[in-house]
């Protein structure tokens, strides 16, 4: 099987530690996480943690297995890129006098539809959401400027179909 971009989204109840069991999963099997985001859910509390991995499906479905062992994971899905809507951001931070002075900065923060966040007198920071080859573009555009500082954050992701995470949940609760 060949690889392919997976995002995994596990339900949990927030405890301290589940993190760090969840890494190991992927540790063990040497797959490499390329995104991790941890946020509260649709759903008082539990925890949503929006996971992507470039790696085969039958990995993917193992992993999600050893990740529902876990005793605090309620649920977990994976997805491929085609069945969520998902979004990026990331941060550029550039020296001030490139915005003055190179009008290609200009067109690039025009046509990549990003967002100047802050300008002082010795640099200045763009903002730019979007899917990951969206900024990757926009990086390789500015990096012969030079960027002093670039971060980027994990995936938000939603699924295009519902998700039966409440009903599952509300049988969960009954069972308790």
């Amino acid at each position: 099987m060949e690889k392919q971009w997976f995002t995994i989204s596990v339900y949990s109840e927030n405890n301290v530690g589940l993190l760090n069991r969840i890494s190991g999963i992927f540790l063990k099997r040497h797959i490499n996480i390329e995104s991790l985001n941890v946020s509260k859910s649709e759903i008082e509390n539990v925890s949503k943690f929006t996971i992507v991995v470039n790696t085969n499906e039958d990995w993917t479905k193992n992993i999600v297995r050893q990740i529902e062992k876990q005793i605090e994971v309620i649920k977990a899905f994976y997805h491929n890129d085609d069945d969520i809507i998902y979004q990026e951001s990331a941060l550029f931070k550039i020296a001030s006098h490139l915005l003055f002075d190179e009008r290609q900065i200009q067109n690039i923060i025009k046509e990549s539809n990003s967002q100047i966040v802050t300008v002082s007198r010795d640099f200045f920071v763009l903002a730019k959401t979007g899917r990951r080859h969206e900024i990757d573009e926009m990086h390789d555009e500015l990096e012969p400027f030079g960027i002093m500082q670039f971060v980027r954050s994990g995936r938000l992701a939603v699924t295009k179909a519902k998700m039966p995470i409440t009903t599952i949940l509300n049988d969960f609760y009954q069972d308790k």
